[in-house]
């Protein structure tokens, strides 16, 4: 099931990427703006089907990352690394005072 779950969210990272890529910046970037206003989607429609499928594809991916999140954490005990190790500490002496009487 991890596997499965870290392929799709990949392949939702790469989607993203590319989508995101394709729109249009403030300086044309890799933007589809251009060409003219006849063809099979007008420049306002293609801002919006690119805006809804960022929105679409960036919450899939927090969806898949919460949940390879919550699959790599099942299981463990919650312990510590120190807790593994074997290594003594030294416990420092404290030097014993005298009291006064």
């Amino acid at each position: 099931m991890h596997i499965v779950l870290l392929i799709i969210h990949l392949a939702i990272a790469l989607a993203l990427v590319g989508v995101i890529l394709l729109q249009r910046s403030e300086g044309g970037g890799l933007g589809m703006g251009g060409g003219n206003a006849g063809g099979f989607m007008s420049v306002r429609g293609a801002a919006n089907l690119l805006t809804r499928a960022t929105t679409i594809l960036a919450t899939a991916f927090l969806v898949t990352s919460l949940s390879l999140a919550v699959m790599a954490g099942r299981g463990q005990q919650g312990s510590s690394v120190l807790d593994e190790t074997d290594i003594e500490v030294p416990v420092p002496e404290v030097p014993s005072v005298p009291i006064p009487d």
